[in-house]
């Protein structure tokens, strides 16, 4: 199994390190981007540095690489996470504007029908954003703000952060030791 994953520079660098470090437990090849603002956000947010997140990942490419090998529709993986994803990542994909590698290998998992997990990171949303998400909703592309769910109880952010990060990846069929599940009243 392989997935691309992205971080933009929105807030929630976490989610997106976590991903990487999920997928390296599993055992399934991770190809990553980060874009100029996620490496700002990386070294303003966590203990983490850019170069520690690159060396989670199986394969690293800069955002500015066009002609890397996610950015095309013969690379073959299962699909693509960003996350955390802005609203300017959202927009560029949104709008078929390949920007960058993020939202070029994007492009390419929507038009090789491969599923697109956004992890969407603003608030309060604009009319703007939720045209921009319900656009991409429409052709395939599953919207994912990493909501809290207080149902488990959690106990910690390390706690909140799993719980996203698992619900994220059981989109691609991959399980992690998360919070409980809702298990009904």
């Amino acid at each position: 199994m392989k997935l691309v994953v992205a971080i933009s520079g929105a807030s929630g660098a976490i989610y997106g390190i976590r991903i990487l470090e999920e997928l390296k437990k599993a055992g399934v090849e991770s190809h990553l981007v980060i874009s100029r603002w996620g490496k700002v956000t990386i070294a303003r947010e966590t203990g983490y540095t850019p170069e520690k997140v690159q060396a989670l990942a199986g394969f690293y490419y800069d955002a500015d690489n066009l002609g890397a090998a996610i950015s095309s529709g013969s690379f073959k993986c299962e699909g693509m996470i960003v996350a955390p994803c802005s609203m300017k990542t959202l927009a560029a994909i949104a709008g078929g504007f390949s920007q960058d590698l993020i939202a070029r290998a994007a492009d390419v998992a929507l038009k090789e029908k491969r599923k697109l997990v956004l992890m969407v990171r603003e608030t309060p949303l604009s009319p703007i954003h939720l045209e921009n998400m319900l656009k991409l909703s429409r052709i395939g592309a599953v919207i994912m703000p990493p909501v809290p769910a207080f149902y488990t109880n959690p106990r910690s952010l390390d706690d909140v952060i799993s719980q996203a990060v698992g619900r994220a990846l059981e989109q691609f069929g991959i399980e992690i030791n998360a919070p409980d599940r809702w298990q009904g009243i």
